[in-house]
C-alpha cells in the first residue's frame, strides 16, 4: 500500500461530517472548515518531522529543525492561497537533546513566525514530550475568503501548468550538504505571498505545494481534477540533476494552473514563474513529460508497505 492509496481509503470510510462545518476533508493540502456566517474558512494542516526521516542531528542545526518544521506547514496554507494565522507544536524529545538544543529549536521556529506575515504567526499552544528520537507535529491554522480557496481539484482541460522558482535545489543541497543549495534545504521560503497572488489577482484554477517531487505532487494534482498532464523538462536549479528537480521533493515551490487567456507574468516579486505544460482529458492522474510517460516517483512515506 502506498501513501494516495490509504488516503483514499480513510477519505472513503471517514466522509464529511454534514453539521461540523467541513468543505473539504481528507486530501488535499488544507483541510476546509467554514463556520456558520462567516465571511472567511479556515484551512487547517499538520505536518510531522522525525529525527532521522526529515532531519539528522549531526548535520541539521536546531534553530533549522524548527524554521522547517514551520515551513512545511505554511507552505500548505500558501498552496491554498490562504493566510497563515496561528500553529500549535507538539515536540517529543530524546534523550540527547539538551536546553540549548530546544531554544534553538525554537528560535528557529519562532524566527520564521515572525516574517511569515505582518502580524506574525502565532505560537498557541501543543505538547511535550519525551521518545527515543526527536518527533514534531505542527498544526498551522489560516484563513481565505469565504469560498475561494486554492484546491488540487479545480483544474480544467486546456489549463496552462506552472511552477514557480527553479526545482531541485533542495535535492542537491541534502547531497552536497554545503553551499545556497544546502541553505535552500535546511531554510525553505513558504510562498505564502505567491499563493495569495493566484488566488486574488491571477485566477489560477488549481494549485498544490512541491513537497514530495514534481512527478509525484502533479500526479496528484491531475488526480484531483481528474485529468492528465503533458509537460516539458522544468527548470532546474544551477548544479541540480533534471532527476533531482522532478523527483527530489522539498522544493516547497507552487505548481498551479491557469486558463490560456490569463496572462501569467514572468516573475512574482523576483521569483520566476515558468510555463510547463498543459492540462488535458485522458486518464486521471497520468503525467507525460516530452511524449514519454513520467512516473510519480517522489517520496512516498508507505511505498514499501
Amino acid at each position: 500500500m502506498n501513501e494516495p492509496e490509504l488516503i483514499e481509503r480513510l477519505r472513503e470510510r471517514v466522509g464529511l461530517p454534514r453539521t461540523a462545518g467541513v468543505v473539504l476533508g481528507i486530501g488535499d493540502d488544507c483541510a476546509i472548515v467554514r463556520p456558520r456566517g462567516s465571511r472567511e474558512d479556515w484551512l487547517y494542516t499538520t505536518d510531522m518531522s522525525i529525527e532521522g526521516t526529515h532531519f539528522l542531528r549531526e548535520t541539521h542545526g536546531a534553530a533549522d529543525v524548527g524554521w522547517k518544521a514551520l515551513a512545511r506547514g505554511l507552505s500548505d496554507i500558501a498552496a491554498m492561497g490562504g493566510e497563515a494565522r496561528f500553529c500549535l507544536l507538539s515536540l517529543a524529545v530524546a534523550s540527547w537533546v539538551d536546553a540549548r538544543w530546544l531554544d534553538g529549536f525554537y528560535g528557529g521556529l519562532l524566527a520564521l513566525a515572525e516574517r511569515a506575515e505582518r502580524a506574525g504567526v502565532a505560537l498557541i499552544g501543543g505538547d511535550l514530550a519525551r521518545t527515543e528520537r526527536v518527533m514534531c507535529d505542527i498544526v498551522v491554522a489560516g484563513t481565505v475568503p469565504r469560498g475561494k480557496a486554492l484546491r488540487r481539484d479545480g483544474a480544467r482541460s486546456g489549463d496552462a501548468i506552472y511552477v514557480s522558482g527553479a526545482l531541485g535545489g533542495s535535492a542537491l543541497g541534502l547531497a552536497a550538504g554545503r553551499g545556497k543549495a544546502w541553505v535552500r534545504h535546511k531554510r525553505p521560503q513558504p510562498r505564502l505571498a505567491l499563493g495569495r497572488f493566484l488566488r486574488a489577482r491571477l485566477g489560477a484554477t488549481a494549485a498544490i505545494d512541491l513537497s514530495d517531487g514534481l512527478s509525484l505532487d502533479l500526479h496528484r494534482l491531475c488526480t484531483a481534477s481528474r485529468l492528465r498532464a503533458e509537460i516539458a523538462a522544468p527548470p532546474v536549479y544551477r548544479g541540480a540533476t533534471l532527476e533531482q528537480a522532478l523527483h527530489g521533493g522539498e522544493d516547497y515551490e507552487l505548481l498551479f494552473t491557469a486558463p490560456l487567456r490569463v496572462r501569467v507574468p514572468d516573475a512574482f516579486e523576483g521569483l520566476a514563474l515558468t510555463r510547463i505544460g498543459t492540462m488535458r482529458r485522458g486518464t486521471a492522474g497520468a503525467v507525460e513529460m516530452n511524449g514519454e510517460p513520467l512516473p510519480p516517483l517522489g517520496y512516498d512515506h508507505l511505498r514499501h508497505l
